[in-house]
């Protein structure tokens, strides 16, 4: 299992991680069992934004006596009100909720301490100066969390995130349909059967890779979640694509967004922890999402370089997908930011070696001009 630096956390995180969300719909010893097959699989990231007791429980039992090779995103604001799942602000609710959380999952520390689902810009203005804000400090202060994260689904409203400087990392949704919506605030809207999707959109939604690229500039670490759009990209009937995707390629859809450190997947069976395990042995023919997208009757990413990778090999083995990358990244800003810049310069073949044989645009399913792209990163980068 290859490992990621979880931006400025320094923490090593598994490429695929362990979404929590299903646990509690199996039998306590089968999720128990579930948990800790995925550890010997090489995962040891796990998110538990659950606020039941029933979830909680079960990866408390699952991680005991081998805490230390698990890094838990815990989250402040998800509670259970009544039998009922409540995000609340209310520090009345808050704070049991979280001391729950160590209870159950029998810990004294969390190492990702998750301002829950932050969707509205309006939610964040309120989140500075509040009793809660001031609870996540001081749980960070005093060590009970390690890192402070949040979770959204909104791009504005993560940017804001990023921007703040308070945030180490970023838990967010990502997946080929949500990056081709206009941003919105409602997932419920993006996940329902009955949403249509504008046959107009063509290539990434301008916010939502400008995130990514902040993310990638600010070194704050994403962790994926809604990465399959709960499924319906495997369905060509419900795909917005019209066709459908595999579930390795949209892990490494989602892996392959700037900043992005680990996806999430929710599990059922031991052969699905397999299956997305399977993603790090797998063919690059099993994880080419670039042709299925390029070829689908909807929505083409048409002239968008998406980090794909089908421009390899390079005859002057220039990473040509990573310069991209790093030159995106760069022309986000008036000035191009010393953090991109020194992460370009430490690349071993810079953009001016490209000598423009257009091998590899004849490979790219989006028509990339890349030997314009070279010449332009040459330019901006001095080499």
């Amino acid at each position: 299992m290859k490992k990621r630096l979880l931006g400025k956390t320094g923490l090593l995180v598994s490429e695929i991680g362990f979404g929590g969300e299903w646990l509690e719909r199996h039998p306590e010893e089968e999720s128990i069992e579930l948990i800790r097959y995925a550890g010997k699989q090489g995962i040891n990231i796990i998110d538990c934004w659950m606020p039941d007791p029933k979830s909680r429980d079960i990866i408390g039992k699952a991680i005991a006596g081998n805490r230390e090779n698990w890094y838990v995103q815990g989250h402040l604001g998800s509670t259970w009100q009544d039998g009922q799942y409540v995000r609340t602000r209310d520090m009345n609710y808050v704070k049991p909720a979280f001391e729950d959380l160590l209870a159950r999952l029998q810990t004294d520390y969390i190492d990702l301490g998750m301002i829950h689902y932050v969707d509205t810009e309006e939610d964040w203005e309120n989140l500075q100066d509040s009793a809660f804000m001031e609870y996540v400090k001081e749980l960070k202060a005093n060590g009970t969390i390690r890192h402070i994260g949040m979770s959204s689904h909104n791009p504005a409203t993560a940017k804001m995130a990023v921007r703040s400087g308070l945030i180490e990392m970023l838990l967010f949704s990502i997946n080929p349909a949500f990056d081709m919506l206009p941003a919105g605030e409602d997932l419920d809207d993006l996940l329902s059967e009955g949403y249509r999707y504008d046959q107009e959109l063509s290539g990434i939604n301008a916010e939502r890779a400008e995130l990514y690229r902040l993310c990638e500039e600010k070194n704050v670490g994403i962790t994926v979640m809604k990465g399959f759009a709960g499924g319906r990209l495997f369905d060509e009937k419900r795909s917005p694509f019209a066709v459908s995707l595999s579930p390795i390629q949209c892990i490494h859809y989602a892996l392959t967004r700037p900043g992005v450190s680990s996806i999430l997947c929710g599990y059922d069976t031991k052969e699905q922890v397999d299956q997305a395990v399977h993603y790090e042995n797998a063919l690059e023919t099993e994880k080419d999402y670039a042709s299925v997208l390029a070829n689908a009757p909807l929505h083409s990413y048409r002239g968008e370089c998406t980090y794909c990778g089908h421009c390899k090999p390079c005859a002057a083995e220039l990473d040509i997908a990573m310069i991209n990358k790093y030159y995106d990244l760069a022309v986000m800003q008036p000035e191009v930011p010393e953090t991109i810049k020194s992460h370009y310069m430490l690349l071993e073949h810079k953009a001016s070696e490209c000598i423009a044989c257009q091998e590899c645009e004849e490979r790219c399913p989006f028509g990339v001009q890349v030997s314009g792209r070279m010449k332009k990163t040459a330019e901006l980068f001095g080499c």
